[in-house]
């Protein structure tokens, strides 16, 4: 199974993901709760998924995205948002995250697709400074 790294301001939808996650078998390495703590405990944990809310304070989750794929170009990124606006669904997918998961989140559907992106492997290549 895989380790995971869950990123959302909310406490609720971190509480949320984590359960469906470790039901699923998965191990919640980390929580960040904006993008400039996702990119520090991505640095840190450097995990096989990151699951990343778009609207969050202090940096968002478009920006830790780009941030992280700049340094770790193999990172797997799943965003999560309440926002369907269509392009914030087709700029995250366009700057590399692996798919878009509209709130609510089912467990099936989250499930379902941090399988299929978790599929091709989990190694990462990073040109961040140690």
């Amino acid at each position: 199974m895989a380790t995971i790294l869950v990123v959302d301001d909310s406490k609720f939808e971190r509480d949320a993901l984590r359960k469906m996650l470790e039901e699923a078998g998965h191990q919640v390495v980390g929580e960040a709760e904006d993008g400039v703590e996702a990119y520090l405990q991505y640095l840190r944990l450097q995990p096989d998924l990151v699951t990343m809310d778009v609207e969050m304070p202090r940096m968002d989750g478009i920006r830790a995205l780009r941030k992280i794929l700049y340094h770790f170009t193999d990172a797997k990124i799943v965003m999560i948002s309440g926002n369907t606006e269509r392009g914030s669904v087709m700029r995250s997918i366009w700057l590399g995250a692996k798919n878009f998961i509209v709130k609510p989140v089912a467990s099936a559907k989250l499930n379902q697709i941090i399988d299929s992106v978790l599929g091709g492997g989990n190694k990462k290549t990073s040109s961040a400074p140690q």
